[in-house]
């Protein structure tokens, strides 16, 4: 078995030199195709990343009512003593206290004007002090993207809430993108392999009719299927292989120039793609097995209508 598998592993190494512009050809093909294959793998695979990442960035924002002093300790009362706030904390504790609720940020009013004059410009600075017509907020994230809308119809019953905000129409819009985007990605993907699969199929398929006086005399001497079909399994898994480095270094060389230009942007919005260290390595091993595959693959395909009796 051994000593067979390596009399087919030298004789697909000869038949790729003896056949040179065939090989050169199929090799081409598995090229082209690996490229749009990893082009298109990292595109969709990114895009339900950053699909991913918004659907779990969905945040609810929860109003306070004008003078809350939910996070005053001691306040001033009506005869001007500093005393012990009863309400301390009161809506922050049912709002951490709910099953779903995963943290709970305190944002004050004046935080959000900083905010604002940072992002917009200072004009805001029109609105500083008294005159700032923002209110104090708590931003919720919940344990689960599903939980969005249960837990904020629930704050919105606490008292000394005014206005609860979880994106609604934009909330559903980007669970429903996501899932679209998984769903679609992946049958994209797959229809671009089997398509893959084909066209190597046909390249191979007439490097191999170009060789079919010698698979007929193979036949006639008594060889079996199985000792015809290696050297063509082999070859096919080496045109495969060979047709995956280009692509590899390409994705990389992209990959790379793409990750440093955009995730400074993805970061200020708490996104972000793949990281290189990760996607790169499955990348390229994957175009790697992805090529040496449907190489084999092709080369069966190709090779079954020559071995009918």
């Amino acid at each position: 078995m051994i000593r067979r598998f390596f009399r087919h592993f030298l004789e697909s190494l000869k038949s790729l030199k003896r056949n040179g512009w065939m090989t050169i050809a199929a090799i081409s093909s598995v090229t082209i195709t690996l490229i749009l294959v990893g082009i298109f793998a990292s595109v969709i695979l990114n895009t339900a990343k950053l699909a991913t990442d918004l659907e779990n960035n969905v945040r609810i924002n929860v109003y306070l009512r004008e003078g809350a002093t939910d996070q005053q300790e001691m306040v001033v009362n009506d005869v001007g003593e500093t005393v012990q706030n009863e309400s301390y904390l009161a809506i922050f504790n049912q709002i951490k206290d709910m099953k779903d609720v995963d943290n709970v940020i305190y944002s004050s009013k004046d935080e959000q004007l900083k905010h604002l004059t940072d992002t917009l410009g200072e004009t805001w600075n029109l609105f500083a002090g008294d005159a700032n017509p923002l209110y104090d907020a708590y931003i919720i994230e919940t344990k689960t993207p599903e939980s969005v809308k249960k837990v904020a119809d629930a704050v919105a019953q606490i008292d000394g809430v005014s206005e609860v905000r979880d994106g609604e129409v934009e909330t559903e819009r980007i669970f429903k993108l996501a899932d679209l985007v998984r769903t679609w990605g992946l049958v994209a993907t797959v229809l671009l392999l089997v398509t893959a699969i084909l066209l190597i199929s046909n390249t191979i398929r007439i490097t191999i009719i170009s060789r079919s006086r010698e698979i007929q005399i193979m036949r006639l001497v008594g060889a079996k299927n199985s000792y015809i079909r290696g050297p063509f399994l082999l070859e096919g898994a080496w045109v495969g292989l060979l047709g995956a480095i280009a692509p590899s270094a390409l994705i990389y060389f992209l990959y790379q120039i793409a990750y440093q230009s955009v995730s400074p942007s993805l970061a200020s919005q708490n996104l972000s793609l793949i990281p290189m260290n990760i996607f790169v390595p499955i990348m390229v091993g994957s175009l790697f097995l992805v090529g040496i595959v449907i190489g084999a693959i092709g080369s069966t395909i190709s090779m079954s209508r020559f071995l009918k009796i």
